[in-house]
């Protein structure tokens, strides 16, 4: 019997030694938690003799527990690098299409670049709540958890139809040195403005006015009289087949013509579909002091390419996007256990739920006992080398003591045997 009491000896250091080989492999693993072996002793079966004559059996184990205390944190700069401060697991979901949530601790997240999906680095995607256009949560529970997809672009193209300027001429400027109005000569024109514009698929072009004094119809009474000359890109626009538009400003500077909308005449853009522009100066040009621009304005969009995502501490992810427009995408869940030494490892640093667990309870970050979240940083394992390398070398006393046990028993009967021949 003394055999098997040494060998279980034997068997729990082994299982020690493992335990703590495998914390020590994980010691760079993000998101790594430790475990510890408990043990217990093992009692004769009968327990009707006097207590006080009672041998032991041996060594069993009684649990490999696992230790969630929180990892060191590491900052890292990248949006999509998540951590948790405190309680609380990430929620994930399978990429095959089953509906299985796993979680884990490590926030290493990153953008799918096939599906445009917030995934870990085993391809999972990260779960979060679905939110408004004002960011709150409108869908709760476990049934209520979507994949982040990030949108490509944002809004819908629309073709510029109107620019409106505000733009001030000089009331004592004279006639251009050259009298022949030449887009390419700066001595044909007095002034110059541009405004961005919009063809219908969105892809943007510059409209460009150049402003030429016409002193030939002034009526000398302090009156000034101008015309404008519109170009697309290279493309000249006319208005009614008439390339430059007379604008005329009354001694006070105030515009009295044109009285409406400057209507040009159908362009194509380059590769695009024809469309209508209206120069619109009423009620904002002027002519006083000096050439100046105080507005302009046009109503056209362009879809807008993403170009940021941020993550604040309440999870909630929203994108931005080239053409000003911002979209919120989702609030990460959090989820937290009753007893988090139950779930079950399924490796890849990754839990799944178990009866001795509990089911998980949803949230989001700061809320119940959910963790605060961390943006830019990662959590490191919880391993601490020093602790776990002074424990291997008691594993290993253990190991030898109890090989020790085994051999001097061996020999105590071999000498039994060598008696009885």
């Amino acid at each position: 019997m003394s055999f098997y009491t040494s060998l279980s000896g034997l068997q729990a250091a082994q299982f020690d030694m493992s335990t703590i080989s495998h914390n020590l492999a994980n010691v760079a693993t993000n998101g790594f938690k430790k475990s510890t072996s408990f043990f217990g002793d093992v009692m004769a079966s009968s327990f009707s003799s006097d207590p006080r004559t009672m041998v032991g059996s041996g060594v069993v184990l009684l649990q490999n527990r696992q230790d969630f205390s929180e990892g060191n944190l590491r900052s890292t700069g990248s949006v999509l690098d998540l951590a948790i401060s405190g309680d609380g697991f990430f929620a994930v979901r399978s990429p095959n299409g089953s509906a299985n949530v796993t979680y884990t601790r490590n926030g290493g997240f990153q953008v799918d670049p096939g599906t445009r999906n917030i995934v870990d680095s085993q391809g999972n995607f990260l779960q979060a709540y679905p939110v408004d256009a004002d960011g709150n949560v409108v869908a709760t529970g476990t049934a209520g958890l979507i994949n982040v997809r990030l949108p490509e672009t944002s809004g819908t193209a629309i073709a510029t139809t109107n620019v409106s300027l505000g733009v001030n001429l000089s009331n004592v400027a004279t006639a251009p040195a050259v009298a022949t109005f030449d887009r390419t000569d700066p001595t044909s024109y007095n002034n110059v403005t541009s405004t961005k514009i919009y063809d219908s698929a969105g892809n943007a072009m510059t409209v460009t006015n150049y402003w030429v004094r016409d002193t030939a119809t002034d009526a000398g009474d302090g009156s000034s009289n101008w015309k404008v000359y519109s170009f697309v890109g290279d493309q000249a626009l006319s208005a009614g087949g008439v390339a430059g538009q007379p604008v005329a400003f009354d001694p006070a500077g105030a515009m009295t013509a044109p009285a409406a909308p400057i209507a040009y005449d159908a362009f194509t853009p380059l590769g695009g579909t024809a469309q209508s522009l209206t120069l619109d100066l009423t009620g904002s040009a002027s002519a006083t002091g000096t050439f100046s621009v105080a507005s302009q304005t046009q109503n056209g969009a362009t879809t807008g390419e993403l170009s940021n995502l941020s993550i604040d501490d309440d999870g909630l992810i929203v994108a931005s996007f080239s053409n000003g427009d911002t979209m919120a995408l989702g609030k990460v869940a959090v989820a937290t256990f009753t007893d988090p030494t139950g779930l079950k490892q399924m490796g890849d640093g990754h839990w799944e739920a178990t009866g001795i667990s509990g089911s998980p309870v949803f949230a989001t970050p700061n809320q119940g006992t959910a963790g605060r979240l961390l943006t830019g940083t990662l959590e490191g394992s919880n391993v601490d080398i020093t602790e776990e390398l002074v424990n291997l070398i008691s594993a290993q006393r253990n190991f030898q003591a109890n090989a020790k046990a085994l051999d001097t028993q061996s020999q105590t009967s071999q000498t039994i045997f060598n008696i009885r021949s």
